[in-house]
């Protein structure tokens, strides 16, 4: 018994297509055809008698027994003890019209088709050789009656039978070829559904990414500005009620910016610090706000000549400014002074911030979500972070970007005298 081979799919894929069969309405044509030609065949080959009658009566019980058991079983995937019975009866009817009416062996050219569409080819030689070699045995024995010598009917039976077996192997290969096309169709459809599932759940993955990123960024970081200049207004509303001041006027503006950074990353905007200035000014903005914050000595420094950069370029290196001014408030103990240099280079654009605080060991696991969300964010413009630090001597995060001539070509590049000095200082030079 054959069953429909596995397609290694999971219990909850649908199983493999079958093989279209809408060329089957051609196949019922040529029945039909076959059929009444059969019958004309009879009806004309004498005067009304039994035979003739009991000839035509078998031939058309052929007909129901197609339609009821046999169409089914042609269009099927499967062999079974079915398929035997529907052609040991439809051999059995063949031989019976043939033995009362010999013209009835011009039925063989819709017998044997159907024969080879509903057994395994081996079987099918088998029951073909009955149906071949019955109008020779009918020839044999009723000779005298009929005519016509013995062996008359050996030689065309025997071209029949052989057109019979080549005609199968066409349409079992034809038969094969459908139903593994069929099966590759189907397998195609369901990767394909794959993909896009996986496009879909990939999108959403990166979307999340973004918005954590962004959060991280914005909001996190100013609510922890924002908590801690809350915390050092109420340690001093008291003793001095002039600087409680100052830090709650710096936390009303901190959360007004950071409200204003998450409309605009919500809208997938141009970040507002970098609105209507240059990356630089947008550098020394954040390092400002570290000094008032903190009131550690910040000093920034620009190397090489500023030019235009690419939006997600600006983008990137602002959100690792932030971040890294972040670790500084965070984990940053002890520390006096901050080093903040941008270097302008030919090819790539560098962002260094360097602390003198108490450091880490670089050995051990100290990624956290800002670090890896900075990591990830300058890898997806080919950029590369590298954090160096030892215990008792410091942070330094370094990101670099490179970047192509493209992207600034035909670009006037803007002449940034390189300075060095307390961000107070700049904001004297400003």
């Amino acid at each position: 018994m054959r069953v429909r081979p596995d397609t290694g799919a999971s219990g909850d894929e649908p199983p493999a297509t079958e093989p279209r069969t809408g060329w089957f309405g051609l196949w019922d044509g040529f029945f039909a055809v076959s059929y009444l030609l059969t019958a004309v065949l009879l009806f004309f080959s004498g005067g009304p008698t039994a035979a003739q009658a009991a000839a035509i009566g078998a031939l058309t019980l052929i007909v129901p027994w197609y339609a009821g058991l046999g169409r089914g079983l042609m269009t099927g995937q499967a062999y079974g003890r079915k398929n035997l019975i529907f052609a040991a009866g439809l051999v059995a009817l063949f031989c019976l019209t043939t033995w009362f009416g010999l013209i009835s062996s011009f039925s063989l050219y819709a017998v044997a088709p159907m024969l080879i569409m509903t057994l395994p080819m081996r079987q099918a030689v088998g029951w073909l050789a009955v149906a071949n070699l019955f109008p020779v045995l009918v020839t044999w024995i009723r000779s005298e009656e009929l005519g016509i010598p013995p062996w008359s009917a050996l030689p065309l039976s025997l071209l029949s039978y052989a057109l019979s077996i080549l005609l199968g192997v066409w349409i079992k290969r034809v038969t094969r070829q459908s139903r593994e096309r069929a099966e590759l169709i189907e397998e195609l459809r369901r990767t394909q559904e794959r993909v896009a599932r996986l496009s879909h759940e990939a999108g959403i993955s990166a979307e999340r990414e973004r918005l954590a990123r962004e959060i991280h960024d914005t909001l996190a970081q100013g609510l922890t500005s924002i908590i801690s200049l809350v915390q050092a207004a109420e340690s001093n509303v008291r003793d001095a009620p002039d600087q409680a001041s100052g830090h709650l006027s710096r936390a009303g503006q901190v959360a007004r910016e950071s409200l204003a950074e998450a409309r605009e990353f919500v809208a997938a905007l141009t970040p507002p610090t970098l609105r209507g200035g240059s990356l630089v000014q947008a550098v020394r903005r954040q390092a400002d706000g570290l000094v008032a914050d903190t009131g550690l000595d910040v000093r920034t420094s620009v190397r090489g000549e500023e030019e235009p950069l690419p939006m997600p370029v600006n983008v990137v290196l602002l959100r690792s400014m932030q971040e890294a001014v972040a670790n500084v408030r965070r984990h940053a103990a002890g520390a006096r002074a901050v080093d903040v240099v941008m270097t302008f280079e030919q090819d790539a654009v560098r962002l260094l911030v360097r602390d003198d605080g108490e450091g880490f060991t670089p050995e051990g696991d100290h990624d956290g979500y800002g670090l890896r969300g900075m990591r990830a964010r300058v890898a997806e413009i080919n950029g590369t972070v590298s954090v160096g630090s030892r215990p008792g001597g410091g942070t330094a995060v370094e990101v670099r970007v490179p970047v192509t001539s493209a992207g600034t070509a035909g670009e006037k590049r803007v002449p940034v005298t390189a300075a060095a000095g307390t961000a107070g200082e700049e904001r004297a030079r400003g």
